[in-house]
């Protein structure tokens, strides 16, 4: 059971210090000056007097007005949700609903909003792609397509597992910037090497840009990187071995969201802060763009 507020039964470490109520494993001799729950010092809001807990300075402690401390952050400077993994379900929801939108239309969905750069389709009679025929949007709507039913299952799979812990630390908008900017990259990769009439679709360039982003958060909370790496490493592999894989995709993905996330967790404080972390991803994306407009032109 949960316990109330100002509970005696919290955790301790072995020195007598309570730990924080929401990171156990923190001591702290800091108190919510409202509930008088333990808060280490990621958790404490700047009050009027002291300090207080996350929940208490969103919820006002229940007194029906508007708290008087400054509103939560994570560790990015987004704002504190109730919900830490609202956007990563909303994300696996919309690749499901595609994925199920596309075994009921068949192929001719699918193909229609899968990335390809130039072909010829005999069903149509008529040029597609995004060279071709200025078909842009193929760039995203590739993001949030799949063909087998294993494939989404092990993409939405790494995105519940590495979506949750970064959601919670960037905030939610921060962390939809990451997604989709990673998507676009991996795109932007494979429109610019693979072959014109080679179709490509798949979540895994954001993915990878999710893999990306947490190593960049580990190294900056400074935990054990070992086990994230280890998982790329064997990712990495198999998109270099299996056939069929658009590798490509993969790489422009990580090596973006590396980078965005860079961007967001070492930013300055203060009020440069978030024109920082949105100028690190507008960049990226300016970089992709270039990319897409380069091989355009090679294209054309």
């Amino acid at each position: 059971m949960d316990q109330a507020p100002g509970s005696p039964q919290e955790p301790q470490d072995t020195h007598g210090l309570p730990g924080c109520y929401r990171h156990p494993d923190r001591e702290t001799g800091i108190r919510c000056t409202r509930c008088e729950r333990p808060i280490c010092t990621d958790c404490m809001v700047s009050a009027s007097v002291g300090f207080q807990c996350p929940d208490c300075v969103r919820t006002g402690s229940g007194t029906g007005h508007a708290p008087t401390a400054s509103m939560p952050r994570t560790l990015a400077g987004g704002a504190v949700a109730s919900d830490s993994r609202l956007v990563t379900k909303i994300l696996i929801a919309v690749n499901a609903a595609v994925f199920v939108v596309g075994l009921a239309l068949g192929d001719d969905f699918v193909n229609r909003l899968t990335l390809i750069a130039g072909a010829f389709d005999p069903d149509l009679g008529e040029p597609v792609g995004v060279a071709s025929e200025g078909e842009w949007y193929r760039l995203l709507t590739s993001v949030f397509l799949h063909a087998e039913i294993w494939h989404i299952f092990f993409n939405m799979l790494l995105l519940w597992w590495l979506g949750g812990p970064l959601e919670e630390a960037l905030g939610r908008v921060r962390f939809l910037v990451l997604y989709l900017v990673s998507g676009v990259a991996g795109s932007a990769l494979t429109y610019l090497i693979a072959a014109p009439n080679q179709g490509s679709l798949g979540a895994s360039g954001a993915i990878y840009g999710l893999f990306g982003a947490m190593i960049v958060l580990m190294r900056r909370m400074r935990y054990d990187l070992r086990p994230i790496v280890a998982l790329l490493a064997i990712n990495l592999v198999i998109t270099f071995v299996a056939p069929g894989i658009a590798w490509e995709a993969h790489v422009g993905g990580l090596v973006a969201g590396a980078l965005v996330a860079y961007g967001m967790v070492h930013a300055p404080g203060g009020r440069w802060r978030t024109p920082v972390q949105f100028g690190a991803a507008a960049l990226v994306l300016l970089a992709a763009v270039v990319v897409i407009a380069v091989r355009t032109a090679a294209l054309t």
